[in-house]
């Protein structure tokens, strides 16, 4: 298990990574833990990621369906970790800490 702690903002945005399952939470919300179906996804930014996807109208199912599938593709959590904090980063996200499950967390900054 990989705990990662982004900024965005003035949020706190923490994934943890399991195996192939994401969970992510968010310091405005509560920190209540939910998969990608229960993230709000921008339809614009969607729209510009998959421009496939400009006259769909179940546009945020597809996303989120070409998502795991890319996870699902991947080896190991590691692989997973440093994809989420490279693609993040494209929006503004701050990778801040790195956390593997019986270790100490280190810093990304």
């Amino acid at each position: 298990m990989i705990d990662l702690i982004f900024y965005f903002g003035t949020d706190i945005i923490f994934i943890r990574v399991r195996n192939n399952s994401i969970m992510f939470a968010n310091s405005s919300q509560g920190n209540q833990w939910c998969p990608i179906d229960g993230l709000r996804l921008s339809e614009l930014g969607v729209k510009k990621e998959f421009p496939e996807l400009q006259n769909e109208p179940n546009w945020k199912e597809k996303a989120i369906q070409k998502f795991k599938d890319k996870i699902t593709d991947m080896k190991n959590e590691t692989e997973i970790c440093e994809y989420l904090i490279k693609d993040l980063k494209k929006y503004g996200y701050q990778p801040y800490i790195w956390k593997e499950a019986g270790h100490r967390g280190r810093k990304l900054i």
